[in-house]
């Protein structure tokens, strides 16, 4: 029984270059066909108009609301909270809600103090406080007043 031996000594096949060619020229081709649509304007519901024109922005002020610096229970991991916000208010209703400042202080003080320590030091907790403190500004200044309440400071020391 006599194998066939297979030289050895062959080189391996040469794989060709060309697919790779083809697909490094396409990706370009399209490439620069999709950057051209993009800048030119070309693409479907962009329109030079469109981009030009800023809307104006919302009749809006934003009344300063002092610092609040919260003592916590001794239970608690952090001694202060230092709280300080800004009310988003229509600008005929700023004197307004600037004269009503004392009772905003008044309702957010005893809010805070009112929480649980552990709901102050959940990190996810800060958007339900949020809420829970515009409803009340909301109710102290009269509807339609405070459109929003954005907390500038929330350290827990």
């Amino acid at each position: 029984m006599a194998d066939i031996a297979e030289p050895q000594d062959a080189a391996p096949k040469r794989k060709s270059i060309f697919p790779i060619l083809v697909g490094l020229v396409s990706a370009g081709v399209l490439g620069a066909g999709g950057f051209y649509v993009t800048y030119s304007g070309l693409m479907p519901g962009h329109s030079e108009s469109a981009g030009s024109v800023v809307a104006a922005l919302p009749d809006i002020a934003f009344v300063p609301v002092d610092a609040l610096v919260i003592t916590l229970p001794p239970g608690a991991r952090s001694r202060h909270l230092r709280f300080q916000c800004q009310l988003e208010v229509a600008k005929p209703h700023q004197a307004e809600v600037t004269m009503l400042m004392p009772r905003i202080l008044d309702v957010l003080n005893s809010y805070l103090r009112a929480v649980e320590t552990k709901d102050l030091e959940d990190p996810a907790a800060l958007i339900r406080l949020r809420a829970h403190m515009l409803r009340r500004v909301q109710i102290v200044t009269g509807e339609g007043r405070v459109r929003d309440l954005l907390v500038t400071e929330f350290v827990l020391n």
